[in-house]
């Protein structure tokens, strides 16, 4: 059992940023069939989900939150209170 990321539809509107995907706001009217004109040859077979991408280790995780500018601000605010 998987968890679905990013759905064969939203696949195909969606922009690779190389560390994550950007899904663009769905502004569609209710008039499929423009959208199948219009994206029906991008359709992907394959979506997106826990079990076809790269899972990181525990350590690979810490790295990357230990990089955000909001996890090292609460660590130096828990570091002064102490």
């Amino acid at each position: 059992m998987y968890e679905t990321l990013c759905s064969k539809e939203e696949m195909t509107k969606a922009e690779d940023l190389g560390n994550y995907f950007r899904i663009p706001a769905d502004f569609r009217d209710l008039n499929y069939t423009k959208y199948v004109q219009k994206y029906g040859s991008k359709i992907s077979h394959e979506e997106y989900n826990s079990d076809n991408t790269k899972r990181l280790s525990v350590q690979e995780l810490k790295d990357m939150l230990l990089n955000l500018d909001y996890v090292q601000n609460e660590l130096k605010t828990q570091k002064n209170r102490g």
